[in-house]
C-alpha cells in the first residue's frame, strides 16, 4: 500500500475518533479492518487493482457486504471478492476475527449450560481470552447473545431451491428424569448456490405435529420456492412435509437407504455387493435407466433374498427424486451427509455438557454453533454451481 493511501485511512481514522469519541469505535475499526483485507486480497493476487503485471492469478471481484457483531460494536465491512481459475480468497484478518467471537459466544454458552456461575464464568473469561468482565457484564453479554440468537433464528427468508431436513437428539432433564431431546435442523440450497441454514427448533418429540409446526414456521418467516425436500425416512416428517410443502418432490437420502438395506440382507457377506447395486442404480444416467437397473437387482435377489427384493422393489424408488437433475447436483442433493457432518459437530460440542438441564439451554449452544457454520457458508464459496445443466433444474 502507497504511502499516501495509508495517510488517507490513518486521517479517516483520525476523524472518525475525534468526531465520536469510543462510540466511533466501531466506524474506526471497520475502516482498518477493510483496508487490511483489501491489502491481503492484491498480495494473494499478487498485484494491484488495475495493476497490469505478470505474476497475476486473478482478479479484484468487487466486494460483499458483511455486517459483524464484535466486542467493540457492531462492524459494517466489505469482504473483498476475487474471480479466476483456482483462486481461492477468504481474508485471514477476518476469519481470526470471527474465530475469536464464536470462541468466546459458544463459551459462553456452554458454561450456561453447565449451570457455571457468573462469577465462575468472568473469572474463566479472564483466563482463557485476557478479558476482565464483572460478573454483571457475563450475565448482560449471555442476555445479549440469546438476543442475537433468536433474531437469527426468526431472521427472514426467501426463495430456496432445496431443502434438506434431518434431526439429533441430545440428552436432556426433565423433572427429575433423563430423556431425549429432538434438536430439527433445516439446511436450505439458494438460487445463488450457496447454502445456509434455515433454522433449529428443539422439542421433546420428533412427531409429526413438531415438525409441521417447525416447516410452517419457516413459511411464515418467508420461504418460498421450494423443488425438493431431501430427509431420512421419518413418517412424522413426511407427513409434515406432505402437509406443509404439498405438490413438493421428496427425495429420501441415498445414504441411509442403504444404510436401511442391509437390515433385510440375510448374510453379512452380502453387504458389499448390496451396497455397490445400490450405488449402481442411483448412478445410473436417468429414471428410467434407474428403474430398469432396479428391476434387474430386484430379480437377482428374489431367490437368495426374498426379504431383500421386496424391500429394494418398494423402498429404493423414493430416491429417484433427485434424479430429474444433472448428476452434478444429484451428488449433493440425493443425501443428508451435509446435515450429518453438522450433527457430529454438534455432539461434539454438547459433550461438554453430558445432560442438559432444559430445552432452552440446547436451543442456545446449538443456535450459537450453527449461527456460525450458517455465516462461514455464506461468505464461502458457492455449493452448488446451477449453471451446469441449467435448464434441468428449472
Amino acid at each position: 500500500m502507497a504511502r499516501t493511501e495509508n495517510d488517507t485511512v490513518f486521517k479517516e481514522v483520525i476523524e472518525v475518533i475525534l468526531q465520536n469519541g469510543l462510540e466511533g469505535l466501531p466506524d474506526a475499526l471497520s475502516i482498518i479492518i477493510n483496508e487490511a483485507m483489501r491489502v491481503e486480497r492484491s498480495r494473494t493476487l499478487q498485484a494491484g487493482p488495475y495493476e497490469r503485471s505478470e505474476t497475476r492469478i486473478g482478479y479484484a471481484n468487487g466486494y460483499k457486504p458483511k455486517t459483524l457483531n464484535s466486542r467493540v460494536g457492531q462492524l459494517f465491512l466489505s469482504v473483498p471478492q476475487v474471480r479466476g481459475e483456482g483462486v481461492n480468497f477468504y481474508p485471514s484478518a477476518l476469519d481470526k476475527g470471527l474465530r475469536s467471537e464464536r470462541a468466546l459466544k459458544i463459551a459462553l454458552a456452554e458454561m450456561y449450560v453447565q449451570g457455571v456461575s457468573t462469577r465462575k464464568v468472568a473469572k474463566v473469561l479472564q483466563e482463557l481470552c485476557g478479558l476482565e468482565i464483572t460478573s454483571t457484564e457475563v450475565s448482560r453479554c449471555a442476555s445479549m447473545l440469546d438476543d442475537e440468537l433468536e433474531k437469527w433464528r426468526t431472521r427472514p427468508l426467501g426463495r430456496i431451491r432445496f431443502l434438506l431436513l434431518d434431526a439429533t437428539y441430545i440428552k436432556v432433564r426433565v423433572d427429575g428424569e433423563v430423556r431425549s431431546c429432538a434438536v430439527l435442523i433445516a439446511v436450505g440450497i439458494r438460487p445463488d448456490g450457496c447454502r445456509s441454514v434455515l433454522g433449529i427448533s428443539v422439542s421433546l418429540s420428533e412427531a409429526e405435529v413438531h415438525w409441521r409446526t417447525f416447516l410452517r414456521s419457516l413459511c411464515q418467516r418467508g420461504l418460498y420456492g421450494v423443488e425438493m425436500v431431501t430427509s431420512d425416512d421419518h413418517q412424522g416428517l413426511k407427513e409434515a412435509m406432505q402437509a406443509v410443502f404439498t405438490g413438493v418432490s421428496w427425495n429420501r437420502c441415498h445414504f441411509h437407504l442403504q444404510q436401511n438395506a442391509m437390515v433385510s440382507i440375510p448374510k453379512v457377506s452380502m453387504r458389499k455387493d448390496v451396497a455397490e447395486d445400490i450405488r449402481q442404480i442411483f448412478n445410473a444416467k436417468d429414471v428410467n435407466k434407474a428403474q430398469q437397473m432396479l428391476d434387474e437387482t430386484v430379480r437377482k435377489y428374489e431367490i437368495t433374498a426374498p426379504k431383500l427384493a421386496s424391500w429394494l422393489e418398494h423402498n429404493i424408488p423414493e430416491g429417484f427424486a433427485v434424479m430429474k437433475y444433472p448428476s452434478n447436483l444429484r451428488r449433493l442433493l440425493g443425501t443428508t451427509n451435509m446435515l450429518e457432518r453438522l450433527n457430529k459437530e454438534i455432539k461434539r460440542r454438547t459433550k461438554v455438557a453430558l445432560i442438559f438441564p432444559n430445552e432452552k439451554s440446547i436451543e442456545r449452544l446449538v443456535s450459537a454453533l450453527l449461527m456460525e457454520v450458517s455465516q462461514d457458508w455464506e461468505t464461502d464459496r458457492i455449493y452448488v454451481r446451477f449453471d451446469e445443466g441449467q435448464e434441468a433444474c428449472e
